[in-house]
């Protein structure tokens, strides 16, 4: 006599997985998820492997383990997914104070924030669609600059 089951929100070719209190401020992540955005995994991952930001390594691990939730909980192919969505939001605050001259104190916050990670199978004929149009756009410019 649980509660009943809640629609799932997500499509059957996706999968997603939080991080939470993750420590940093949500603009600095953002700035880390907007690398993956659209990208393919297996890029997106190489990707944050070699940034230099110190966060990388914790959007990988989420992305990893929503890679892992699309493999095993929805049985979807790995080789075909595509980071569709990876948002920021903010979580808890830590408020510190350090002390000023004079008696005073000046407010130091620590902000922590959360990373959703969503990936969605792609099929490769779109993949191949995309990627057949995009070199005939570069002949038309060619040859534009041939006729010039």
């Amino acid at each position: 006599m649980g509660k009943p089951s809640h629609q799932r929100r997500l499509a059957d070719t996706e999968a997603q997985a939080v991080a939470k209190s993750l420590r940093i401020s949500p603009q600095k992540l953002n700035l880390v998820a907007g690398l993956i955005r659209g990208k393919k995994v297996e890029q997106a991952l190489a990707e944050l492997e070699f940034s230099e930001k110190r966060i990388a390594g914790d959007v990988r691990k989420c992305v990893m383990s929503a890679v892992a939730n699309a493999e095993n909980n929805h049985s979807l192919d790995v080789n075909d997914l595509v980071v569709a969505e990876a948002y920021v939001g903010k979580n808890m605050v830590l408020k510190r104070f350090h002390a000023r001259g004079r008696g005073r104190g000046a407010a130091i916050l620590k902000p922590f924030s959360q990373l959703t990670v969503v990936v969605r199978q792609v099929e490769e004929e779109k993949t191949e669609k995309k990627a057949a149009k995009k070199p005939a756009a570069g002949k038309a410019q060619a040859k534009s600059k041939e006729a010039k």
